[in-house]
């Protein structure tokens, strides 16, 4: 288990670039993006400035339903989501929460973990 249940890493791409990745990596798997929330474009207008920071709220209701039934409380993490942000040097990261993490907080079966753990494959293609 990572440090406070995420994992982060860095990607090669720029910001938008990463964004389109992971949309395009989540929607060919059969993965539903539900959301992309805008953080710094809701900053802006409001006045405030922040570097690039978007999160996007993506699953499958097929892997997510079942571990909801045994977990219920696991429906406060799922949908997934991912983090994309870049740092002051335009350095851009990508951050979601551990799957092991999600089931020590939540105690489903390890057997289900599956059902989480293709997305960091995915992540991790998208962002190399």
């Amino acid at each position: 288990m990572s440090p406070q249940g995420l994992i982060q890493i860095a990607s090669r791409h720029p910001f938008n670039d990463t964004v389109q990745r992971l949309q395009s990596g989540f929607t060919e798997k059969g993965l539903q993006v539900f959301a992309v929330i805008d953080h710094s474009g809701e900053a802006e207008k409001v006045g405030l400035k922040m570097p690039p920071t978007k999160v996007l709220i993506f699953g499958s209701p097929k892997a997510g339903t079942p571990l909801m039934i045994l977990a219920p409380s696991l429906a406060i993490d799922l949908p997934l989501k991912v983090l994309v942000a870049s740092d002051a040097e335009g350095r851009v990261s990508v951050t979601y929460n551990d799957p092991e993490y999600l089931r020590n907080r939540h105690g489903f079966p390890s057997e289900l973990a599956k059902n989480l753990a293709g997305a960091g494959a995915l992540i991790a293609k998208a962002v190399e």
